[in-house]
């Protein structure tokens, strides 16, 4: 399950609102070893694509260098599908390299509802995950429901 807070998934929405009809990517980072998101960091597109994202070479580099210098890993990348739902595609499987980060895609279709998932990509393997928001982490029983137009109850926030 991923334990996030609310305001780290509206960040991650209202990015990817804006970069529509572009896919938006990004990374939240957290302490080593913590499992705790804490620090949203917006990454550039340059495939600028509907399709499929890529983050910039140079600016990963930079950023996976000063998460090392801080002491903090990939906790969540995040990013969107804008003409299909929030499900990892055959590229987003492919390119996980991340086997301890949550995988959150934001499906910015306006034709649906929104959707936002959560999975654990691992070998290849794709599970889905809950994903619970939160007003604080100290208050993380206390989460704010979403479900899907779809009535898919396993990709929720809760």
């Amino acid at each position: 399950m991923l334990i996030i807070l609310k305001t780290l998934v509206e960040a991650m929405v209202a990015q990817a609102q804006s970069d529509h009809p572009i896919e938006t990517c990004g990374v939240i980072a957290g302490p080593d070893g913590s499992d705790l998101p804490l620090r949203l960091i917006p990454m550039r597109n340059v495939a600028k694509s509907k399709h499929f994202f890529q983050f910039d070479a140079d600016e990963q580099l930079r950023v996976w260098k000063e998460m090392e210098i801080r002491g903090e890993e990939p906790i969540v990348l995040y990013h969107s599908h804008t003409q299909s739902r929030a499900y990892p595609s055959r590229d987003d499987m492919t390119f996980a390299a991340e086997p301890l980060a949550h995988y959150v895609i934001i499906a910015t279709d306006p034709s649906r509802e929104q959707e936002i998932c959560s999975f654990r990509i691992i070998d290849g393997q794709i599970t889905e995950e809950k994903l619970k928001s939160v007003s604080s982490y100290d208050a993380h029983r206390i989460g704010q429901p979403f479900v899907s137009k779809h009535g898919n109850t396993t990709c929720q926030l809760s």
